[in-house]
């Protein structure tokens, strides 16, 4: 009978040996043998009248192999299932020369596993965390700026031939390539239309002069001034952090326009604000307002949550079995790697480990759960954001059926569950801390966004 036994070889680091004995593979083996001399195809015999001996001889050593791995890996998984252990990822087979598996003597065999046990851990007390909320207050420059960017977008536009001015509108198609112009496969590659006033002096002197087809190379961090660059990285799609900033992009001009500046009148504010009855300059001012600074207190949060993040990784202690994972990371990922690559790898790694444990024991212990309606609220959010810009037009009944077919999308679901729980995470532990607020401007907080990653 297949006996399981355990030992400790190191720090969180176990080794599991299964026995197996002829009694415990040895029927299914030569049931597998009758079953092949049924079914085979061999020249010069009828089928299922092939010779048991020639069965054997030439397909006993894979079949017999098969069978003991197969019954090694069911004792393994049911010791796991018995005892469970808490373990990562999953176990890592050792060395084990199976050429020695002979048909022709069956007797008993033995398999080593390594398995790397997760930490036991306290997390950091969130009522010491020292975190600061920086708060941006929109000032009468932000709105007026907002202004003449309404003012643009909404006006008529008359085609130039050649970029002249900082107030020609370039529609350019992004694409993403290394410093030295390279394109970039599987990068980012999307239209999306700049005002040349809004780019850095240098990136402005770049395109002056430049007409349709021409082309320039900028790296984003060196095209944007700070508190225009999260805007525009959003745009892209890109996540708003030091690695985006850096990117190259080609830059490839399709359109040039000289926009003719609207009045600001109501019916300019009901484009802007339909259904908002905003009446008044005034009115419309005060809206921008509001909208800027909805815009400023979804970045003070992040930016606060990015410092909670770190307070959490940083003063949660805990101990990994450091050798069984950098092997783990060799083997047992998608991709093989070599043992320099996994080491250079681990503190990445390492760090989304402890980040995983540390997020999962909060949203465990405070029941920190996505509903299934939330999750379709969210996508139906994001849907109507997405078709909102280009018009939804009025009959909306498509939209369930659209959702619907989304929810079904593994993927989608699971991308949109993970944000919608870790937004609830970061909820509940700033709602554990007390945060100091101080008004900073909107470049000393974009400045803030770039200093982490995670």
């Amino acid at each position: 009978m297949a006996t399981v036994a355990r030992e400790n070889i190191g720090l969180l680091n176990d080794k599991i040996i299964v026995t197996v004995n002829k009694e415990d593979y040895l029927p299914t083996f030569e049931k597998k043998l009758k079953e092949y001399s049924k079914t085979v195809n061999i020249p010069g015999f009828r089928k299922g009248m092939v010779p048991a001996g020639m069965i054997k001889k030439m397909y006993g050593p894979s079949i017999f192999t098969d069978e003991i791995l197969k019954t090694v890996e069911k004792q393994l998984y049911a010791y796991l299932d018995t005892e469970k252990p808490d373990i990562f990822a999953q176990p890592l087979a050792l060395d084990a020369d199976i050429r020695k598996l002979d048909p022709n003597n069956p007797t008993e065999y033995e398999f080593g596993f390594e398995i790397g046990l997760k930490p036991a851990f306290e997390i950091a007390p969130l009522g010491k965390a020292k975190a600061t909320l920086h708060k941006v207050v929109a000032t009468e420059e932000m709105i007026q700026e907002e202004v003449n960017r309404m003012l643009v977008k909404g006006g008529k536009m008359a085609e130039a031939e050649s970029i002249e001015t900082e107030d020609t509108i370039v529609n350019i198609l992004f694409t993403e390539v290394d410093k030295d112009g390279h394109t970039i496969e599987g990068g980012i590659e999307k239209e999306n239309s700049v005002i040349v006033k809004l780019l850095k002096a240098d990136a402005q002197k770049q395109l002056i002069g430049k007409k349709i087809e021409d082309t320039v190379i900028l790296q984003l961090s060196e095209a944007f001034e700070n508190d225009k660059l999260a805007a525009f990285i959003a745009d892209l799609g890109l996540s708003n952090d030091a690695e985006a900033a850096n990117k190259y992009f080609k830059l490839a001009i399709l359109k040039i326009e000289l926009p003719e500046n609207r009045e600001l009148n109501e019916e300019f504010f009901n484009e802007v604000f339909p259904g908002a009855a905003v009446a008044t300059e005034d009115e419309f001012r005060k809206k921008l307002k509001e909208e800027i600074e909805q815009y400023w207190n979804a970045q003070s949060r992040n930016q606060l949550h990015d410092q909670l993040y770190h307070y959490l990784l940083e003063e949660t202690k805990m101990e990994f079995p450091e050798e069984f994972l950098k092997r783990w990371l060799q083997v047992g990922s998608e991709q093989r790697k070599t043992a320099e690559e996994a080491e250079a790898e681990f503190p990445t790694f390492s760090n989304q480990l402890k980040w995983t444990l540390i997020s999962d024991r909060i949203i465990k212990e405070n029941n920190l759960d996505v509903t299934p309606e939330e999750l379709k609220d969210s996508m139906k959010t994001e849907v109507m954001r997405y078709f909102g810009s280009m018009g939804m037009g009025e009959d909306t009944s498509w939209l369930d059926s659209y959702v619907d077919r989304m929810m079904k999308d593994e993927k989608q679901v699971d991308a949109a569950y993970r944000r919608l729980v870790t937004d609830k995470l970061f909820v509940w532990v700033q709602g554990e801390v007390k945060p100091t607020e101080t008004q900073v401007t909107g470049e000393e907080l974009t400045a803030m966004q770039h200093n982490h990653q995670h």
